[in-house]
């Protein structure tokens, strides 16, 4: 959300609020047309990096545009759809090693609140259920823009980014002291509903 944010409430204040509603909402996400993803980047024995995403996820969110404060926004992964571009390695990603799909085939989150400085940055504060285990998150947001789309919808897109601790979330098997962290990158593009 970030620095639109900020040219929100300038706009707000400069047209008296008559159009600064009109991106308010409820959307969803654009599943169908493939535009989210859900990517993860950690250290590979800190000689390079190893990239991979979520293929299969879904959620929604809700937009006040008058006060951003008010938005929320929540997301269900499928955790089996784990893709690092390798066959072997993905099947050891979803064994109880790692995600224990098996066991906890879906992990979410779920916002508390949004967080807006005075700068106009946002960080959404929430809770992320990963293997079992219930741990609140910050995610640093980025509006990426809205507006109509060609097929007489409304789009908003944000992109959205975390850093988790294997540990905290019991993922038993150590990777090495280079690899006890892994960044999360989400960028979603949504309809208005």
């Amino acid at each position: 959300m970030k620095k639109l944010l900020l040219a929100a409430s300038v706009s707000l204040a400069m047209v008296g609020g008559a159009h600064a509603d009109e991106h308010s909402g409820t959307y969803a996400f654009d599943d169908k047309g493939a535009h989210q993803f859900i990517t993860f980047k950690i250290s590979h024995l800190g000689y390079s990096w190893l990239y991979g995403r979520f293929n299969d996820f879904d959620g929604q969110f809700t937009y006040d545009a008058a006060n951003p404060e008010n938005s929320s926004v929540n997301v269900t992964i499928d955790t089996s759809s784990v893709d690092s571009n390798h066959a072997e390695r993905d099947k050891h990603l979803r064994s109880k090693d790692f995600l224990h799909v098996s066991e906890y085939p879906e992990a979410s989150f779920k916002s508390k609140r949004v967080v807006v400085d005075e700068e106009g940055e946002a960080d959404i504060v929430g809770d992320l259920t990963l293997r079992g285990v219930t741990r609140e998150v910050t995610l640093d947001v980025d509006m990426l823009g809205h507006g109509k789309d060609p097929w007489g919808g409304y789009r908003m897109g944000f992109e959205a980014e975390t850093e988790l601790r294997l540990e905290d979330f019991g993922i038993p098997m150590s990777l090495g002291k280079v690899s006890e962290t892994v960044e999360i990158i989400i960028s979603v593009e949504a309809v208005r509903q």
